[in-house]
């Protein structure tokens, strides 16, 4: 794995307090040690499926407060049963949108990166198969799924730069193993909780009732769980994007809402 800077997070800031506190209380009472050390062990639990959190890595949520728009993403894509019908539904409406693609859907489908990308969307980084228990592997076998993406899009004439983990799941190793492939965590603010396109009944209306200006809201480019439900799937996304238009929130690319460019192909002035 390449050598950068390494970055200092609130998880080594505490990581630090908790052994200075436990070794401070470990002089006067041995067994209090413990107090700090399970404490610690419940924030780092609780801090990995925060997807907001920041404690790990910086994760970009959200647009910055001034922002009036919102964006659009869609995870664990490109799928051929709704990859090419979501395209026509933007081209419709003239909307821009995020895909966070994973390497191993890249590598099977390669016609439909180049759809996205010729469409004039963006790409980021999702991981190489979406594998919830990457957090429990080592350091270089974290790079190398998420480097395995960055060649898989590479191949395509796409380089993401920024990266969202699978499930808003963090962890220790993420912010070394980003900032050596000079990728940003980016999250989401607003999501409907469709679990994986397994929630389709009022989806958009569910968005439409929270969305505010800045938001990223979080969606997935996946057939519906049940089959039967596709059609009432593309439905939703319509009334999502219209609906979205008629709060006067429009829609507007990821990378102006965050103020960072999301792949290769932008020049975005950031801040």
């Amino acid at each position: 794995m390449p050598k950068r800077p390494y970055p200092i997070t609130p998880f080594h800031k505490t990581a630090v307090v908790t052994a200075m506190a436990a070794t401070a209380l470990g002089i006067v009472h041995g067994p209090l040690a413990w107090i700090p050390l399970v404490l610690f062990l419940m924030l780092c639990t609780g801090a990995s499926f925060c997807h907001r959190c920041s404690f790990y890595v910086p994760v970009i949520s959200r647009g910055a407060t001034n922002c009036a728009a919102v964006a659009l993403t869609f995870d664990d894509g490109p799928d051929p049963a709704t990859t090419p019908q979501l395209l026509d539904i933007l081209e419709d409406n003239g909307v821009p949108a995020t895909f966070f693609v994973t390497g191993e859907r890249a590598r099977a489908y390669p016609e439909l990166i180049r759809a996205i990308a010729d469409a004039g969307h963006t790409l980021g980084n999702h991981s190489f198969s979406h594998s919830t228990l990457i957090a429990f592997r080592g350091r270089k076998r974290v790079f190398d799924d998420i480097a395995a993406t960055q060649s898989e899009l590479s191949r395509l004439g796409i380089v993401p730069r920024v990266f969202r983990p699978p499930v808003g799941i963090t962890y220790p190793h993420l912010a070394p193993v980003l900032a050596a492939l000079g990728l940003s965590a980016v999250g989401f603010s607003c999501r409907a909780r469709d679990f994986g396109n397994r929630a389709i009944r009022h989806l958009s209306r569910r968005i439409l009732a929270c969305a505010v200006p800045g938001d990223v809201i979080m969606l997935h480019d996946l057939p519906p769980y049940h089959v039967d439900q596709m059609a009432a799937w593309l439905v939703e996304i319509e009334a999502l994007v219209k609906g979205l238009k008629a709060k006067k929130l429009p829609i507007r690319p990821l990378a102006e809402l965050i103020g960072k460019a999301v792949d290769n192909r932008q020049t975005i002035a950031e801040r």
